[in-house]
């Protein structure tokens, strides 16, 4: 087959799949909860086994739409925007249905969206009204955000799951910050439905739809978190927070995680709250239990995330005059690794006991607690030879990043955004200790 009628064949089916899209979308796709999100602020929702959804901000769509070559591989794929709006079912329930955005361009608002979303269209409809927190919430304290600064428990604290066994992805009960911050958000939503019943909506690449048990860490970037254009208010508050975290000394602070802990068949959940309580040295631990799974470290995991971690510095110095304020980086792998039923065996002349007492070592010399007995089911492989795991690292939340193209912006900045990059060698070089650490 020529190139010419190569590429003729495949616009065909580009173009087929747009309209079978098309098709689909007009009957409407009911959104449902995305389950992963561990920061932010805005309502993510999830369009699909492969794709997620957000409420559009000009700001962000344009920077997606706009996106540097060089980044494109450190960010979530694009997949074009919805229109989307609260309907009632037979029932009376009301459901959050998205459909395509109909303007002179049509389907070009929609790229390589998956078609195998929901089913069928209705058949999966989502009660927003009667969803329940089912797990143990400790969020109260974290209502009035002055109260947030004022606990006097240690200084790694934890959202534990109950009851959560690893028994296939539908057993495993989710952050109880990121349903209390949806319901609050949709029903902000439905109090102004009588006003405003559609909201447009970006869709995005689901970065953990290949993963089984999604461990997550989202860490706030840079040394300043406050777009040019935000008020006097709203500036002065942002300055105070990154004075008051870790954000100032280092760059870069725990805004979110999930990670699994395969020993109590727990997930463990940090938010944003005690994220900005933590010192350095907390910041340190923190990072050192997301990539301990409750029986070891998993060291298989650091090389491959450094790797990623300084090419996105390489290309992140590529881009002039970039801010990329308030963004997020997010780290993510599977907590359910290749098993195997044979125990590590013992190196360097250790006994096995010894080689347990060095994997329940916390990071840089910290004590790490046991949080239960080991459960049944296969060993995670301690091998740390073959292929690397699947670990991923983007950027994310570009609603306060500013560049060039963006004949909005009140300001335009020279040079590279050294704040971000600051953030990104202390934590390369944080990571990279804990990987020396782990092989002494």
């Amino acid at each position: 087959m020529s190139p010419a009628v190569e590429a003729q064949t495949m616009q065909a089916k580009q173009q087929q799949t747009q309209h079978q899209l098309q098709h689909y979308l007009e009957k409407g796709v009911p959104l449902e909860p995305f389950m992963h999100q561990v920061g932010g602020h805005c309502c993510v929702l999830r369009f699909g086994e492969q794709t997620i959804c957000k409420p559009l901000i000009p700001q962000e769509h344009q920077f997606y739409k706009s996106l540097p070559s060089a980044m494109r591989k450190f960010t979530p794929q694009y997949r074009g925007v919805v229109s989307v709006g609260f309907e009632e079912d037979e029932e009376g329930n009301l459901c959050l249905i998205a459909y395509p955005l109909h303007s002179d361009s049509g389907v070009g608002h929609l790229e390589n969206i998956d078609l195998s979303v929901n089913g069928e269209p209705y058949s999966k409809m989502l009660h927003w009204g009667n969803k329940q927190l089912s797990a143990r919430s400790l969020l109260d304290s974290h209502e009035d955000k002055d109260k947030s600064h004022k606990h006097e428990e240690e200084e790694l604290e934890w959202l534990q799951q109950e009851e959560v066994p690893l028994e296939g992805s539908n057993a495993i009960q989710h952050n109880p910050w990121r349903l209390q911050l949806q319901q609050k958000h949709l029903q902000r939503m439905k109090e102004n439905a009588k006003h405003r019943n559609q909201y447009k909506f970006i869709l995005l690449e689901n970065l953990t739809w290949r993963h089984t048990v999604p461990c997550v860490l989202d860490l706030k970037m840079g040394t300043r978190q406050h777009g040019d254009n935000v008020s006097e208010e709203k500036k002065v508050m942002q300055i105070r927070k990154c004075q008051q975290s870790t954000s100032a000394s280092i760059g870069v602070r725990l805004c979110g995680m999930q990670v699994y802990q395969s020993d109590s068949g727990q997930l463990m959940f940090m938010d944003k709250y005690i994220g900005r309580k933590l010192t350095l040295s907390g910041f340190k631990e923190a990072l050192f239990q997301f990539f301990h799974d409750g029986r070891r470290l998993r060291r298989e995991l650091l090389s491959p995330v450094l790797r990623r971690l300084r090419e996105m510095q390489t290309a992140l110095e590529s881009c002039e005059s970039y801010r990329f304020y308030s963004s997020s980086l997010l780290i993510i792998y599977d907590g359910e690794p290749p098993c195997t039923h044979a125990h590590r065996a013992p190196e360097d002349g250790l006994s096995e006991e010894e080689v347990e007492e060095d994997e329940e070592a916390g990071a840089f010399g910290f004590t790490r607690s046991s949080s239960g007995s080991a459960g049944g089911g296969c060993l995670a492989a301690r091998s740390d030879t073959g292929p690397d795991p699947a670990v991923d690292v983007r950027m994310i939340d570009f609603a306060h990043t500013t560049c060039p193209d963006f004949v909005e912006d009140s300001v335009v900045h020279e040079g590279q955004d050294s704040g971000y990059i600051f953030g990104l060698q202390n934590l390369i070089a944080i990571i990279s200790k804990l990987e020396d650490h782990s092989t002494d």
